[in-house]
């Protein structure tokens, strides 16, 4: 049986939840329909550890591949991202107090990695069971967007598929009335159809997700 692991940021910026690490604690050692199985791992929102949980995680479960699941409040909807660039630029301290500004996330590394996960599909697979979701082409530059970037630096000559999905904020915590927001069951049940549909799709399909700037 083939094996998924997804991996959760623990809560930051002074939030009591993250649900992210809410809903992969829901989803550890579910079995997706005979396809294969869910490990997850904690992460903490620390960029001097948040690669090396990670790639620790990988090493223990040996896994086909890596889903890793971050917070984004102000998305609407579960957003898999396209691309991660190698620069840290935190507009806010992480969970130690650092604040790296203009660094890259690997010294000497590309300038960006793509995801291999087949995001186009999975938002695909998403919207037809009336969950939203659409292609995000920003991780940003905070511990997402490095945790990303330096996974897919370590794997990149292994055969392991991995990628990164944003989530939006749960509804007790948009504060504000028009703010975006998803139960946590929806979210649980989206993730689940990103790990099947990695399992079931090797290639992903040409869906129109681009953006006018």
């Amino acid at each position: 049986m083939k094996t998924i692991l997804i991996t959760g940021f623990e809560p930051y910026a002074g939030m009591p939840l993250n649900p992210a690490l809410e809903a992969v604690r829901i989803l550890n050692g579910t079995e997706l329909q005979g396809l294969g199985v869910i490990r997850t791992v904690t992460v903490p929102v620390v960029h001097t550890k948040s690669i090396a949980t990670v790639t620790s995680a990988i090493c223990d479960y040996e896994p086909d591949a890596v889903l890793m699941i971050g917070l984004a409040p102000g998305r609407i909807g579960i957003m898999p991202e396209r691309v991660a660039i190698n620069v840290d630029d935190f507009r806010l301290v992480d969970n130690e107090g650092n604040q790296v500004v203009d660094e890259p996330v690997v010294e000497g590394g590309p300038a960006a990695y793509f995801t291999t996960l087949p995001i186009k599909t999975i938002v695909q697979e998403m919207r037809q069971a009336g969950i939203p979701a659409s292609v995000s082409n920003s991780a940003g530059t905070f511990v997402c967007n490095h945790l990303f970037y330096g996974v897919m630096h370590e794997l990149r000559n292994q055969d392991v598929r991995a990628g990164f999905i944003h989530v939006p904020l749960l509804p007790e915590q948009a504060v504000k009335c028009d703010e975006p927001s998803m139960a946590l069951e929806q979210i649980v049940k989206g993730l689940t159809i990103c790990a099947r549909t990695v399992l079931e799709h090797q290639k992903d399909i040409a869906l129109p997700a681009g953006e006018i700037a």
